[in-house]
């Protein structure tokens, strides 16, 4: 009864935004705009299609708010104008019952937030989509953050998600568009990101990697601040780490009334980013406003406070390797590279032609660098490739997709912070010198050393290994025989088979003659 309602709903609230509209709108065919002026009767879309489709998700609630947060990260799928009109949502949901959250609480960590910390403030401080925050005191005189999932959130989004995914493969089969936007493959990937935020102990252990990767104290430690985990306060529903305070991130003029610098700022921001990515193969994936503080403690003024570590992302080896080669072909403007590294990774579909690629590559980069440095946004180059990319069918990697949206973010918060900031001069060094410890006679002395290990381990067996093999006994005559007979039947069979088809063709001919008689 619950998803018969839910569906109304939905097609109540399209109908009154137009998706509709939108949808048959993509539907090629002589008979679409006649059936368009028809559906407009009655109705005002005067607004443009992303601002009704943004407006519709809000309508719908926090979980379909989310799936359009999901949605603005794929640039290389939807268009730029329902892109850029999506990424303004924003989580506006109201706090649930403070006596909810201290249930939730008390259930999972099997006390009460009066015993088990010196003082549990009852009013959260944030309260999102999927789970609200408040302040506490642990015994120990520490201040910390209690986040709390919202109850009962698993039925909801599974209902939810059910009808997502019927609506997607309508659209596959009714628009020549919609398949090609693959909405299946859009709400399977928000169906893991959804998950994935589900699990607080998951968010929990992004949380104390990226701690320990930034760890106070090392080399790192200067640059980033992430809050400690405690452990001892965590479950899948409840998420307790040390509390952060700070300014956010693009209040700039609260950050230059704080003393910042604002253009170290925007450069250590590119360093953490590029750090992260490439150094770590670990990143923070939803770097918004809302989730990046700046210390205003006079003992670490200045530096990044890293929040919400739902959403991360992962580079394997092969990314890596991947990403260096193509930045190195980049700057060398080796497009034909570009387009060859594309079809070996098996990303472009059997048969695209490499120079039709490359060409297409070139004037998507080309008029970037004939650019003074300063004007180059290496996020919007990588945005329009990954726009390129979809008239060959690219199959973009949703982790590269990750790292797209991550840098930027990352651009955009440090050209909010300084006008000037030139991405590709602060970050060109940092990736010409990670290359070069990824490429080249660097990088094979780090995997020479790094495989050490294991040859340390294996040689010492080595001679047993080889005397073993000399002394197996000489089986070769054996199997020269077994392929002799096998070779003997193989033909014995095949005369058979002929023998047999000379019958059957001799009967067919004879019944053939008897019926022409």
């Amino acid at each position: 009864m619950f998803t018969f309602l839910r569906l109304i709903r939905i097609m109540f609230v399209s109908f009154r935004y137009g998706l509709d509209e939108l949808v048959i709108s993509g539907i090629r065919h002589p008979w679409t705009e006649r059936l368009l002026v028809v559906m407009r009767l009655g109705r005002k879309l005067h607004a443009p299609r992303g601002e009704r489709l943004r407006l519709a998700l809000e309508t719908l609630g926090p979980i379909f708010v989310k799936f359009g947060q999901v949605l603005s990260t794929r640039r290389d799928l939807i268009p730029a104008d329902i892109a850029d009109e999506l990424a303004r949502l924003q989580d506006r949901v109201p706090p649930f019952p403070s006596e909810v959250a201290i249930a939730s609480i008390r259930k999972e960590l099997g006390r009460h937030p009066d015993e088990l910390f010196a003082s549990f403030e009852r009013e959260p401080v944030a309260s999102a989509s999927i789970a609200q925050v408040h302040f506490a005191v642990l015994k120990d005189g520490r201040d910390v953050a209690v986040k709390v999932l919202r109850p009962n959130m698993a039925p909801v989004i599974d209902k939810d998600l059910r009808l997502l995914r019927a609506a997607a493969t309508l659209i596959e089969k009714i628009s020549a568009d919609g398949r090609r936007l693959k909405p299946r493959e859009v709400v399977a990937e928000f169906d893991k990101y959804l998950h994935d935020e589900l699990d607080l102990l998951r968010e929990a252990a992004n949380c104390s990697q990226l701690r320990r990767n930034f760890a106070p104290g090392g080399p790192r430690g200067d640059l980033l601040i992430v809050p400690e985990v405690m452990w001892d306060y965590c479950s899948s529903s409840i998420f307790t780490m040390e509390r952060m305070r700070g300014i956010p991130v693009n209040h700039a003029a609260r950050l230059v009334e704080a003393g910042v610098d604002l253009k170290k700022l925007a450069r250590d921001g590119v360093e953490i980013c590029f750090t992260q990515m490439f150094a770590d193969g670990f990143f923070h994936a939803d770097m918004h406003p809302g989730n990046i503080y700046v210390s205003d403690d006079p003992r670490t003024l200045g530096r990044y406070i890293a929040l919400d570590f739902g959403i991360v992302g992962s580079l394997s080896e092969f990314d890596k390797n991947y990403l260096a080669q193509n930045f190195l072909a980049f700057f060398r403007r080796d497009y034909r590279q570009v387009a060859r590294l594309h079809i070996e990774s098996g990303w472009v579909p059997p048969g695209t032609r490499e120079e039709e690629l490359e060409g297409a590559i070139r004037a998507c980069c080309e008029p970037y660098f004939d650019r003074p440095l300063a004007e180059i946004s290496l996020g919007q180059v990588l945005l329009r490739l990954f726009q390129t990319s979809r008239r060959f069918n690219v199959e973009i990697q949703p982790q590269l997709v990750l790292l797209q949206k991550t840098l930027l973010n990352v651009e955009g918060l440090g050209r909010e912070l300084d006008p000037s900031l030139d991405l590709w001069k602060t970050a060109k060094p940092y990736l010409e010198r990670w290359m070069n410890e990824r490429v080249g006679w660097a990088a094979l002395r780090n995997n020479l050393r790094r495989e050490s290990q294991q040859w340390a381990q294996m040689l010492p067996e080595l001679p047993r290994l080889v005397h073993h093999q000399l002394a197996r006994p000489d089986r070769s005559a054996d199997t020269l025989a077994e392929l002799q007979r096998l070779r003997a039947a193989q033909q014995q069979t095949n005369r058979l088979m002929a023998v047999i088809a000379g019958v059957l063709a001799v009967g067919v001919a004879v019944a053939l003659w008897a019926v022409a008689r």
